[in-house]
């Protein structure tokens, strides 16, 4: 990761624009505690459910089909809770085909694991290839948001499986107010939702100083399509994670 030197200033603050974790083993507060730093979450978008009556005009019936996709642990909880809402029993036939351990994992909360017939991948549906190919006769579901994973359902068409994207949650600008008067070193960015919140909240947003970090390349693209300088790119070679990323920069920065 190049460093530009005319922004290389000392970071003391930085804003997570992420739900604060519910438990301290974030690697952010780490971070925060190794440098001295100012730590704040805030989440810029949230996810508000859609109804089951809503789902039920779609005309998608849920018994139709023999397997579930699940790229999030929002896509997991809102696929129960529509459930639910529509008294629809889920066989202990169905499927589950998950993008990560951890996701698969996560269903342990709504069903016997061990009981279950689940799969997972490492990181994308391409990584559950193998596993699919020999299941590709299965009628896939995939529960997604209204700004749904497009990579995955192009992936699955293009392989020619049978999957339906249904929408079970929208992603919502938060209202963020209370940040106005605020001001970060480093703000970091993980999707292009949270990008249109900065400027839907703050429509005259002037970067100046604030080195801005952001994961993802569609994360990345929305920072530059807005005219912001991206300081802190990630996923990279030398630092996988957002917050490998951070700290890099901070090394350099904080001698």
């Amino acid at each position: 990761m190049q460093i530009d030197v005319e922004r290389a200033k000392k970071v003391k603050s930085i804003l997570v624009t992420l739900p604060r974790p519910e438990n301290d083993k974030s690697p952010y507060f780490a971070l925060a505690e190794k440098y001295n730093l100012k730590l704040d979450f805030r989440a810029f978008i949230h996810v508000e459910g859609v109804s089951g009556k809503d789902v039920k005009k779609d005309r998608i019936n849920f018994s139709d089909y023999t397997a579930v996709i699940f790229t999030s642990k929002n896509a997991v909880d809102h696929f129960f809770r529509v459930c639910e809402e529509m008294r629809f029993e889920v066989s202990a036939d169905m499927k589950y085909f998950c993008i990560t351990e951890a996701i698969a994992l996560y269903l342990q909360k709504y069903i016997q694991y061990r009981k279950r017939k689940i799969f997972f991948g490492k990181q994308t549906a391409k990584d559950l290839e193998d596993v699919l190919k020999k299941h590709n006769t299965e009628k896939f579901l995939f529960p997604c948001s209204d700004v749904a994973n497009e990579e995955t359902q192009n992936w699955l068409q293009d392989n020619g499986y049978d999957s339906t994207p249904v929408v079970l949650f929208k992603t919502v600008i938060s209202d963020l107010n209370d940040l106005k008067e605020v001001f970060y070193d480093v703000i970091v960015f993980f999707s292009p939702s949270s990008v249109q919140s900065l400027f839907e909240n703050f429509s005259d947003f002037v970067q100046n100083n604030t080195r801005i970090a952001a994961f993802g390349a569609t994360t990345q693209q929305a920072l530059l399509d807005h005219g912001l300088i991206l300081d802190i790119p990630a996923p990279t070679p030398e630092s996988p994670s957002m917050t490998m990323a951070v700290e890099h920069y901070i090394k350099t920065v904080n001698k």
